[in-house]
């Protein structure tokens, strides 16, 4: 359990950049293929976060070609490289899944403005 405790106050430590749901983010993955490795960028809107501490993960979401892809990150893992925030939402609530089921304009997130 000690081991468990020094490892989470070890990832806390790396800088997380501050976004919340409704965020446009580009997030950078680490991707291996075989022996080789590379990184895949993977912009959408925040759709949720959940959790806290070392456990805690975000849900991604873009339309990509027609069809919804979602996709949850764990915040703390050395998978993710990087997360930039590329515009910043405005919305009232925590969690956006009523995005699901919109289409077009309707799934668009007002910009905030500051």
């Amino acid at each position: 359990m000690d081991a468990l405790r020094t490892i989470a106050q070890s990832s806390l430590k790396n800088e997380v950049p501050s976004f919340n749901v409704g965020d446009t983010v580009r997030v950078s993955v680490n991707i291996r293929e075989g022996d080789r490795e590379r990184v895949q960028m993977f912009e959408g809107t925040v759709i949720a976060r959940k959790s806290s501490g070392v456990a805690e993960t975000f849900t991604v979401r873009r339309v990509s070609y027609g069809v919804g892809v979602e996709r949850v990150f764990p915040l703390h893992s050395p998978n993710v490289k990087d997360v930039q925030v590329i515009r910043r939402g405005r919305v009232r609530r925590a969690k956006l899944y009523y995005l699901r089921g919109r289409q077009g304009k309707a799934a668009k997130v007002k910009e905030q403005i500051r």
